[in-house]
């Protein structure tokens, strides 16, 4: 906790400056730890994504988080497995996010 802490106070430290100067908004870093754990400010903002996915679907809050949680998951798996053995396919092939959240809720 005290790590994320810390990676989270140098992150908004850094960029927070040019991003309400230059872009005219706010930033909030999302941190994990090498072992997945979320830092404060990346709990808030999941969940109020969760919230705003839950009322544009017309899903329940909890079958939202889960979605996310579970992409989430996938996402830092597949990063870490590559990171680890090197990338070894095909080139990424572009990404339809809506197909899969309407899958989802099939």
């Amino acid at each position: 906790a005290v790590v994320s802490t810390q990676s989270t106070g140098e992150k908004k430290r850094a960029y927070n400056a040019r991003v309400l100067e230059v872009e005219k908004c706010s930033f909030s870093p999302i941190v994990f730890s090498t072992t997945g754990i979320m830092g404060n400010e990346a709990c808030k903002f999941y969940s109020r994504l969760a919230e705003k996915l839950s009322a544009k679907s017309r899903q329940s809050y909890p079958d939202s988080i889960r979605y996310i949680r579970q992409r989430l998951s996938f996402c830092l798996l597949k990063t870490t497995i590559v990171s680890l053995r090197g990338f070894k396919g095909k080139k990424p092939t572009e990404y339809n996010n809506s197909l899969d959240i309407n899958l989802l809720y099939m």
